[in-house]
């Protein structure tokens, strides 16, 4: 058998993605084949920058070559190219939007969002961050920014956001135009008003994802964000204990009935248990143990990540470093494996489900 492009290409149609669960040719998954000699050479196109299948791949690539030319040099090379499902989104620079919801406050979910869209940055993705608690904004202080008030330009006649940019992330909040020291004392239209302004008049270039950071609850900025725009899906989280684990079912109903059908890319389980540091190896289950695993079992949802409770993570948000930037802290890996996952399942939920649309909901 002659080594030629096609028949590397029969070979290579025999390895499969790992999540997508199709072979890479049929993917679109690989670029720039090249056969000189015995030589061949090609790139493999990956869903997500740090794809952890990646090694995996590339030796599932080499082996089946091997099988029908055993005397090639094979050289696997890898870009990565995010994905997107959407279907004319409100926003076409953005390829995906993510949700972070949880049911209740206090369950660390602006922690999550926030080590998200800094994991998503680091693996060498274009991620912007939307404080999307109006009343409770905590961005500007999760990124070292309390004090900071954004630059905004004239754009095509209009004024424009221009949002502040750390650890990659680009990112607007309400607490960067409100007094921190004030309450806002404002009904749901004038929320509903604000929290449109800051989605569509912030210049943000070109996304692979627009991570969402929204309040506690399933209110009016929920339904205004399903209603008018292309959500990719939703992370949701929760604390082991019951009555955490309640709301949190609560608010994933909410996105999975029929009116609203949005997809569920996974639970996060937050403060998970606590490990003293003498002692890394004992685990004391604080809020209950396993509470989020029981949820993801039973609603058939992916469980993302269980966090631990550990101080650094606490002091990183009010230093205004996220943890999983900072090599010193010890839940950093943890964060960016959570962010892989995400990344992955984002990935999964477009190659398999078909375009996001804007939701009608219906009285």
């Amino acid at each position: 058998m002659t080594m030629d492009k096609g028949a590397v290409l029969k070979a290579l149609g025999r390895v499969s993605e790992p999540d997508l669960k199709k072979d890479l040719v049929t993917l679109n998954m690989i670029e720039n084949l090249q056969v000189e000699g015995n030589k061949v050479s090609f790139s493999i196109v990956l869903t997500t920058p740090a794809c952890p299948m990646k090694s995996r791949m590339k030796e599932d690539c080499e082996q089946e070559i091997h099988k029908d030319f055993p005397n090639a040099e094979v050289e696997v090379n890898f870009t990565a190219k995010v994905t997107s499902g959407k279907s004319n989104p409100a926003h076409a620079n953005i390829k995906n939007l993510v949700a972070v919801i949880s049911g209740k406050g206090g369950v660390g979910k602006s922690t999550i969002a926030v080590n998200l869209a800094a994991g998503l940055a680091r693996s060498g993705a274009k991620v912007g961050l939307v404080d999307g608690d109006i009343h409770g904004p905590s961005i500007p202080l999760m990124f070292g920014l309390k004090d900071e008030r954004p630059e905004v330009i004239e754009k095509d006649g209009k004024s424009k956001i221009v949002p502040y940019e750390k650890f990659g992330v680009k990112m607007v909040s309400m607490g960067f135009f409100a007094d921190p020291d004030k309450a806002l004392i404002w009904r749901g239209a004038m929320i509903t008003s604000a929290f449109r302004q800051i989605m569509d008049d912030t210049e943000w270039g070109e996304l692979d994802y627009l991570i969402f950071d929204t309040p506690p609850g399933t209110g009016d900025i929920h339904l205004t964000l399903v209603q008018n725009y292309s959500v990719t899906g939703i992370v949701v989280v929760s604390t082991p204990q019951e009555v955490a684990l309640a709301d949190a079912r609560k608010a994933y109903n909410m996105f999975v009935n029929p009116d609203i059908d949005v997809p569920v890319l996974g639970l996060v389980e937050n403060m998970s248990y606590f490990s003293p540091p003498e002692f890394p190896d004992k685990k004391y289950y604080l809020f209950g143990k396993e509470g989020g695993k029981r949820l993801a079992e039973k609603t058939g949802i992916k469980l993302l990540a269980e966090i631990p409770i550990v101080e650094d993570v606490c002091q990183s948000g009010e230093i205004g470093i996220p943890a999983v930037v900072d090599e010193a802290n010890p839940l950093s890996e943890v964060f960016y494996a959570m962010a892989q996952n995400v990344a992955q399942a984002v990935a999964i939920r477009n190659a398999n489900q078909g375009p996001t649309k804007v939701v009608e909901i219906t009285q």
